[in-house]
């Protein structure tokens, strides 16, 4: 439960940076998937965290916004 939980937080703070980066990038969500080769619904659900991105999706996201991504393991 705790799990799923912290999980969960991870998942929306992701989708929040990954909005602001866009937004910040002044980007539409059609304009960042055409950037990487995808449909604007993908970044749709990423953005509504329907999805989790792949690490290899997560590094072609953080070269088209020109951000890095910290990633934190909690034990």
């Amino acid at each position: 439960y705790i799990l799923s939980l912290l999980d969960l937080r991870n998942k929306n703070y992701l989708a929040r940076s990954i909005i602001e980066a866009r937004v910040k990038k002044g980007l539409t969500q059609k304009e960042l998937a055409r950037r990487l080769n995808t449909k604007p619904s993908v970044i749709s659900r990423l953005e509504t965290v329907k999805i989790t991105p792949s690490l290899s999706f997560l590094n072609k996201l953080t070269e088209a916004l020109g951000v890095s991504f910290r990633v934190q393991l909690g034990v």
